[in-house]
């Protein structure tokens, strides 16, 4: 899989679905691009799983605070639109995702999961006439800033759930470089010094921590 990382966002419209069961088209290069505003688009396996709910309201959690950052969140998997509406009805306390508000991209033709790369699948077996593998997508997370172009991308195994306060530190620092032209350093948080890109703005940091 080649990195998207300063590179486009693919241009692929696929369905998505929101809280209230209305099916859609979505772009999510347009999203950015259209609305200039950032996204964070999260890919899950599948719906009525284990690990998935807890990362999806724990996106929801953060919620607010990616719309004050100007970004847009986004979830996705290749389950499809009518699937995913039965989840959203489905109460928390029963491993359902009910109170999710953002929308939820519904690839069932996989058609946006393969171009990223990120379908767990073996080599096509021609004999046997089968992908092998579950054919549903990792734990891949994409940030992408306000012109359609990927700033952080990141691919988790199944068992392995996301800290979503990454995404926030990431956002800030990105922000922080588009706003000041500043670099931001090993473990920077909102408030802590960056540094100029230059031989003498590194000494001078590391000087002072």
């Amino acid at each position: 899989m080649a990195t998207l990382v300063g590179k486009q966002f693919p241009d692929i419209t696929v369905k998505a679905i929101d809280e209230m069961g209305d099916a859609f088209q979505i772009n999510v290069l347009d999203q950015a691009a259209d609305n200039n505003k950032k996204v964070l688009l999260f890919w899950y396996p599948k719906d009525f799983t284990f690990v998935c709910p807890t990362e999806i309201h724990a996106f929801q959690e953060i919620s607010a605070e990616l719309e004050k950052r100007n970004t847009i969140l986004i979830g996705a998997s290749c389950d499809t639109a009518e699937v995913h509406f039965a989840w959203l009805n489905t109460a928390k306390e029963n491993g359902g995702i009910e109170g999710v508000k953002f929308p939820l991209i519904a690839d069932s033709t996989r058609v946006l999961a393969y171009e990223l790369g990120i379908l767990d699948y073996d080599m096509y077996d021609e004999e046997e006439e089968d992908m092998g593998g579950d054919n549903v997508p990792y734990r891949a997370t994409y940030l992408i800033d306000e012109k359609g172009q990927v700033f952080h991308e990141s691919v988790n195994h199944f068992p392995i759930g996301r800290n979503v306060q990454e995404y926030i530190r990431l956002i800030d620092a990105f922000t922080h470089v588009q706003t000041h032209g500043e670099v931001c350093p090993a473990n920077w948080d909102e408030g802590k010094d960056a540094m100029d890109a230059t031989r003498s703005g590194v000494a001078e940091y590391l000087s002072k921590n």
